[in-house]
């Protein structure tokens, strides 16, 4: 991305749709003047204070386009940092983009995705891990993943992160000291107290965790129903989804291709599967289906095999189960027509489920289930209130200053002369920088703001 500061910008910020608002953003020094030459009341705006709204039509040659109210934000005191004015209409997409064409029009250019923050992340309104959040939070797919990157978005991994450079900083300047009066360097290294840099440590450590049950937000479960034809898999779909997306019937074979929708199971983004039944076909389009349904089953986060609660289990279901790679839930169905045998001792090491999807019954178990064995090994309860990374960059920065700081500790431990420890706990302090963009290069910024939307 391109980006510059020098000259002014204008995106709409809100959807092409019919809606009763629609927003056209501005900023840059000279936007009072420019959306001035098109307003009623252009002194109304040129004077306005920061933090103030200005009732007016919006015109093009004397045509009045539509009735408007401007938010002014004077700077320093905006999102970006400059001037600004957001450009409240109504939401007719054709009324919105002619606002917009308006806007170009008398001089502003039209703003690159994510050039707002860009311009926030450069005046010192907002760091990376708050820059990143917002992108999370746009495309969170589920109340807890929207709330835990509203905890990144209010400063929880920045203050984190500056905490630990700041015990991080403390311990290099007890060894600045040593190198300044090499002739008391053995009482310094005898008295130099390891806590300075154990406790940074264990923070490091914390946060690297944290993205093993966090990245789990970030793309969700593949969670696929498989089983023999008429197990009930389109059945429980329709459960789950709580409508009727998937064609139930006694017919063997009915579903053909598989069908993919996303839930929420207690915060957990699912994107679930109901693939088709399996049994030998001479039906070449059958067959085609079923092959797709293993190849899903083969990557899936989870499986949940059904099997009919009617009628036990045979070789085909115990083959599939023993042999199935991936974490599997036995699901047997039509729990309201009896109890159903016990399974077979081949199966017993796996969780299993009664369930009954016209009545319900069993169905809160097996959300349960499904989130106790996508959470069995995260590192961290998987609450909204925890401080957690947000993404992979962050995770490789932490992962970096984290190896670093242990290599210090190594390395005051084993008697080195304190330039090789200060070395390595300064290049924790880089790397540290480079979560909250204190250090920076161009290639991290535009990996960053190029993948959010025009407008933001």
């Amino acid at each position: 991305m391109n980006y510059t500061l020098d000259d002014e910008i204008a995106a709409i910020a809100t959807a092409l749709a019919p809606a009763a608002l629609g927003i056209v953003r501005t900023s840059g020094e000279r936007s009072f003047e420019l959306i001035s030459r098109f307003f009623s009341r252009p002194q109304a705006l040129l004077q306005a204070a920061g933090h103030t709204l200005v009732y007016g039509w919006i015109h093009d040659g004397g045509i009045k386009i539509d009735e408007v109210v401007l938010c002014v934000y004077r700077a320093p005191k905006s999102n970006t940092g400059e001037n600004a004015v957001e450009i409240i209409c109504h939401g007719g997409p054709g009324i919105v983009k002619n606002i917009y064409r308006l806007c170009v029009k008398h001089g502003f250019r039209p703003a690159e995705r994510g050039e707002f923050t860009f311009r926030s992340f450069i005046h010192g309104k907002t760091d990376l891990t708050r820059a990143e959040a917002v992108r999370e939070i746009i495309d969170s797919k589920t109340n807890t993943a929207q709330q835990k990157a509203a905890g990144r978005l209010s400063g929880t991994v920045f203050n984190t992160i500056e905490a630990v450079k700041s015990d991080i900083m403390t311990a290099l300047a007890a060894l600045e000291v040593a190198i300044e009066y090499p002739e008391d360097e053995q009482t310094i290294a005898d008295s130099f107290d390891e806590e300075l840099l154990l406790r940074p440590l264990a923070v490091l450590q914390t946060l690297a965790d944290s993205w093993q049950s966090e990245k789990i937000y970030q793309t969700g479960v593949r969670l696929v129903l498989a089983g023999k034809t008429n197990a009930g898999k389109s059945s429980l779909f329709n459960a789950l989804l709580k409508e009727d997306r998937a064609i139930v019937s006694d017919v063997h074979g009915t579903t053909r291709d598989w069908l993919e929708a996303t839930l929420d199971f207690k915060g957990l983004p699912i994107h679930l599967f109901d693939t088709a039944g399996l049994r030998a076909t001479d039906n070449t389009v059958e067959a085609i289906g079923m092959q797709r349904s293993v190849e899903l089953a083969s990557a899936a986060d989870i499986v949940l095999y059904l099997i009919d609660g009617t009628k036990p289990p045979v070789e085909d279901d115990i083959a599939f189960i023993t042999e199935s790679t991936v974490p599997l839930i036995i699901v047997r169905t039509k729990a309201d027509k009896g109890v159903p045998d016990p399974l077979p001792a081949a199966l017993l090491r796996h969780s299993a489920v009664e369930i009954s999807s016209k009545t319900g019954a069993g169905i809160a178990q097996l959300i349960d289930m499904t989130v106790a064995l996508v959470t069995a090994d995260a590192a961290l309860p998987m609450q909204a209130a925890d401080i957690s990374l947000g993404t992979e960059r962050q995770k490789e920065a932490v992962t970096a200053a984290l190896e670093a700081l242990q290599h210090a500790l190594t390395a005051a431990r084993s008697g080195y002369p304190f330039d090789a420890v200060i070395q390595d706990a300064e290049e924790a302090v880089y790397q540290l920088g480079t979560i909250t963009g204190e250090v920076h290069s161009d290639d991290i910024l535009d990996k960053i703001f190029s993948g959010f939307c025009v407008g933001k």
